[in-house]
């Protein structure tokens, strides 16, 4: 047979918010910006233990891809379906919004926000969000991922480069200081992902 039995949980809830531009399609961190924070989450995920986990991804409209759990397996498997395809307009503020809603009610439980962009082209309004959040006891940490020297955005399926109207290809650097700025208003820290290992830590 099968009881029910509630068990207190400690540990914290973390959602993670995941850049899907096209921009992370740059392969200036290997082997993209993309699947480097894709292996980067996979072993946050592994880490968890009596945590939760949700995750967001945005290009503009920010959706909940998953919503908070518990469930690893499931996660990990929402992981493997994002790219960019999903969505396509940017938007770091909205994804900070619907994060800071989409935690669960309970009391006294820590609360993270993980940003994970290369802070290009995104629209206003992602700074006023981290510091929302702030105010509502939720850090937001920002991971940037590329180098500022930038990189070419590979056009999928050619050996191409996406160009712009004058068919100069387009170079996507990592906006470090704007990744900064939200870190700091939402009282979280800024770390680079860079192709080391010591974002991860």
């Amino acid at each position: 047979g099968s009881k029910l039995e509630t068990v207190k949980r400690k540990g914290v809830e973390v959602i993670i918010a995941l850049d899907i531009s096209n921009s992370m399609l740059a392969q200036d961190v290997q082997p993209s910006r993309l699947e480097k924070a894709k292996r980067l989450i996979s072993r946050l995920v592994d880490e968890l233990d009596n945590d939760k986990v949700g995750m967001i991804v945005f290009a503009g409209d920010a959706f909940t891809q998953l919503p908070i759990t518990s469930d690893y397996i499931s996660a990990k498997m929402f992981l493997e379906s994002i790219n960019p395809s999903l969505i396509s307009k940017q938007g770091i503020g909205e994804a900070i919004n619907l994060a800071a809603r989409s935690f669960t009610p309970q009391e006294g439980v820590g609360r993270a926000i993980i940003v994970i962009t290369d802070g290009e082209n995104h629209e206003g309004g992602a700074v006023e969000a981290a510091k929302a959040a702030a105010e509502k006891g939720i850090q937001v940490s920002v991971l940037g991922v590329g180098m500022p020297d930038g990189a070419p955005i590979p056009v999928e399926g050619t050996n191409d480069y996406r160009r712009d109207r004058e068919g100069n290809v387009i170079v996507t650097r990592l906006n470090e200081a704007m990744c900064q700025e939200i870190a700091k208003e939402g009282k979280g820290i800024y770390v680079r992902v860079d192709n080391s290992n010591s974002a991860q830590r």
